[in-house]
């Protein structure tokens, strides 16, 4: 009796320990990158506008800090670029590599009054889908004043209806980034 009580022990126990088999590979998680920052910079030849949004705590009490160091000209194009950066870390982890690397996961949108400017998309995925993080402003013909605002979207629907040309209405995914810039066109 004994011995048949140390076996089923043994047997239960080898069992238990054979099934709890740490062989498999963990799976991987592609967690959500922290931004702190944000630069938009447009340049028409000479003259550079940078526009910059930082939020060093993320998620914490204090607002983004929103700086543009300049007006832009009326009747002018253009080009601009997007930086997106984790100031949280040291060294600093660039994002915008990643989001080139994963554009068919990503695209920016941009948003302003007609008076400000129209968008134009200047880079593409593998799929020929654009990115965002290039693109041209073409500013319009009048003073004006106003919002740019930037969105970075993971995963949009981006064969939906206008979200080639920049319309966020049928985008859908999830937002990562949402920067508001307030400008001027002199």
């Amino acid at each position: 009796m004994k011995n048949s009580k140390i076996l089923a022990i043994a047997l239960i126990s080898i069992f238990t320990f054979s099934s709890c088999n740490n062989d498999e590979d963990p799976i991987a998680v592609n967690e959500e990158e922290v931004i702190t920052t944000v630069t938009t910079t447009l340049t028409a030849g000479s003259q550079t506008v940078i526009l910059t949004s930082r939020d060093l705590d993320g998620d914490g009490p204090n607002a983004p800090v929103v700086t543009v160091s300049g007006n832009l000209l009326v009747n002018t194009t253009y080009t601009g670029a997007v930086r997106f950066l984790n100031e949280s870390v040291t060294p600093v982890d660039d994002i915008t590599l990643e989001i080139k690397e994963e554009g068919d996961e990503h695209q920016l949108f941009f948003q302003a009054p007609a008076a400000i400017g129209a968008f134009t998309y200047a880079d593409a995925d593998v799929n020929g889908k654009p990115i965002g993080l290039d693109f041209t402003l073409k500013t319009g013909t009048v003073a004006a004043s106003g919002n740019i605002v930037v969105v970075l979207r993971h995963e949009p629907a981006k064969s939906a209806a206008g979200v080639a040309t920049g319309d966020i209405t049928n985008a859908g995914g999830a937002t990562d980034a949402q920067i508001t810039y307030p400008v001027q066109v002199k």
